[in-house]
């Protein structure tokens, strides 16, 4: 919520005497940091079903303003200065895996120079299917490593490529990968992925980790029709 601290400031004094031991907001920002460890509990037991196919991408959390990267200092060596196809940021970048209902199955956060098929065979273990990604995941070694695992990695082709015969489900479903910029899109929403004012990484993560708890639980999250109703 980005009006956060006056909502907090006109619950304290409307309903002081209902809590009385509810904390002013300064007191509050500093107790912040404790909730941490529950909300990643939360969020672990929250993890989505393994459904036949997931989707795999990743999504760039800015902590500041280019312009002002080599004054940062809240992350510094934490973060990291990355590209997407939208453009330069300096942050961390957010690496998930959703299952067919938009529900969180994995989750990793990286610096922002990271590679995003760096991360993917760490985030699989354990997981058994088809997976479909973007062009960035494009890899004979990633490809092969994950098949050994039991996991199909599915992804278009780039235009020097040679095509590929491919199932008409797992086509279907892949020219459904959008849907999990729309995943992302409502997750920004609650404008706790992208938030420049932070002056703590535990505070941060504890925003982070909130938002995505919050997105978990809700029951109007996108997602897709089964695979049955997506053949003619």
């Amino acid at each position: 919520m980005a009006c956060f601290k006056y909502f907090y400031l006109d619950f304290f004094n409307s309903h002081k005497k209902l809590f009385p031991n509810l904390v002013h907001y300064a007191r509050f920002i500093k107790l912040i940091k404790r909730a941490f460890p529950a909300l990643v509990c939360l969020l672990k037991s929250l993890e989505g079903e393994i459904t036949e196919y997931l989707f795999i991408d990743s999504t760039p959390m800015t902590v500041c303003h280019n312009l002002r990267e080599r004054k940062h200092k809240t992350f510094k060596e934490l973060a990291a200065k990355g590209k997407t196809s939208t453009g330069w940021f300096f942050g961390f970048k957010l690496h998930m895996i959703f299952n067919t209902k938009g529900e969180i199955v994995r989750l990793t956060i990286t610096p922002g120079n990271v590679n995003d098929r760096k991360p993917v065979p760490q985030m699989v273990q354990g997981l058994t299917g088809k997976l479909i990604g973007d062009k960035g995941y494009l890899s004979k070694n990633l490809f092969k490593h994950l098949f050994d695992q039991g996991v199909t990695l599915i992804t278009k082709i780039r235009k020097n490529m040679k095509n590929c015969l491919m199932e008409m489900a797992d086509k279907l479903m892949l020219m459904r990968r959008s849907f999990v910029e729309t995943i992302f899109s409502s997750m920004k929403s609650l404008d706790t992925l992208i938030h420049h004012r932070h002056r703590c990484p535990i505070n941060a993560f504890t925003h982070l980790f909130a938002g995505l708890v919050n997105y978990q639980i809700r029951l109007d999250k996108p997602s897709l029709y089964s695979i049955s109703n997506l053949i003619p």
